[in-house]
């Protein structure tokens, strides 16, 4: 018997009391481990079920907010105007289908209109044909509708999300929607004593025109000048983005806008156009009782056709370090130095 043998057996009382180094090395099985075979599944199995997988990658899509869609448009808008410059045709891109995160279609010939605000305003406008309402219980007692069924259309009462299904799940709707007519525009020769018209060059997000539309109502704008094409129809989020204004300022379409300016600066008034790079600083640059501002799209300006056609290219002066507004505050801003102007005049 070994000595590792016989320790093991009979350990000394003290484990201090063994002979150090006594070992019989001979007597200690050699064991050798064999090499670990590994084998490749065919189909091998994720660390997480795929549903993780497919979450994570869909957390980006279901984070997107409005302003990042909007700049998605405007990126893209780019790129085709980029494009069609080079000569390349444009990519064919399948249409996509009607979601329910989108909304219902809207029925043709109408215009679905939502929010406290707006419906109040169009409910107020004689000239608003309305069709139909949703209400939520809630909405008509902040509208102060005590018997909504006294109302001369169809009004059905309904749950937050039955407006959800029909504006989609972005639309701030406060719980009422109306479905409209759309107003009727006015013709550019029904301009008799206006004496401040702002003018549009193919601006096209909705959010904006809205806006711009909400402060040329608060500043006195006897009437809006759009182009027939690139520019927003009448909807939802414009209406929304106007927040009632949509009822009280005259909408003026042209297929043409060089030639509608020419006809502003036969009817006497002075076409302004709105530039950063402008010669003369917007306050000196009026003169008259009669003022066309004139506003380009943001990121391409006024078109170069335009900018040959008004009587004027002035610039907002401002001393901070970024010289450019979004185009709904310079229209604000341009509107509340015309007015002054206009005061000064006695108009």
């Amino acid at each position: 018997m070994c000595a590792e043998t016989r320790n093991r057996q009979n350990p000394p009382a003290d484990f201090n009391d063994a002979p150090y180094g006594q070992t019989d090395m001979h007597c200690q099985p050699l064991v050798i481990i064999p090499a670990r075979k590994t084998f490749r599944r065919a189909n091998p199995v994720p660390l997480f079920p795929m549903s993780h997988y497919r979450s994570g990658m869909s957390d980006d899509k279901n984070n997107r907010t409005p302003k990042d869609s909007h700049y998605a448009r405007l990126r893209r808008a780019h790129r085709e105007r980029t494009q069609e410059k080079q000569g390349v045709p444009a990519p064919y891109t399948r249409p996509k289908p009607q979601s329910a995160a989108g909304g219902e279609p809207v029925p043709e010939g109408l215009v679905r209109l939502y929010g406290l605000h707006t419906v109040r305003e169009a409910l107020d406008n004689p000239r608003r044909v309305i069709r139909s309402m949703r209400i939520t219980r809630n909405a008509a007692a902040r509208l102060d509708l005590a018997d909504p069924d006294t109302l001369p259309f169809p009004v059905e009462t309904v749950e937050p999300r039955d407006i959800d299904r029909l504006t989609g799940t972005d639309a701030v709707h406060q719980g009422v929607l109306i479905e409209v007519e759309p107003l009727t525009t006015r013709p550019l020769g029904d301009l008799k004593g206006a004496a401040l018209v702002l003018v549009l060059d193919q601006v096209t997000d909705p959010h904006n025109v809205g806006a711009i539309m909400r402060s040329a109502v608060a500043f006195g704008v006897d009437a809006l000048v759009t182009t027939a094409r690139h520019s927003p129809a009448e909807s939802g989020v414009l209406g929304k983005s106007a927040s009632g204004a949509l009822e009280h300022i005259d909408h003026i379409a042209v297929r043409n806008l060089a030639t509608a300016i020419d006809e502003l600066n036969a009817a006497g008034f002075q076409t302004i156009g709105l530039d950063s790079d402008g010669p003369e600083q917007l306050e000196t640059t009026f003169s008259g009782d009669r003022i066309a501002l004139v506003l380009g799209a943001e990121g391409k300006g006024l078109r170069q056709k335009t900018r040959e056609t008004v009587t004027a290219l002035a610039r907002l002066d401002m001393p901070g370090p970024i010289r450019s507004l979004n185009v709904s505050n310079a229209a604000a801003v341009s509107l509340y130095a015309a007015r002054q102007h206009l005061a000064a005049t006695g108009q």
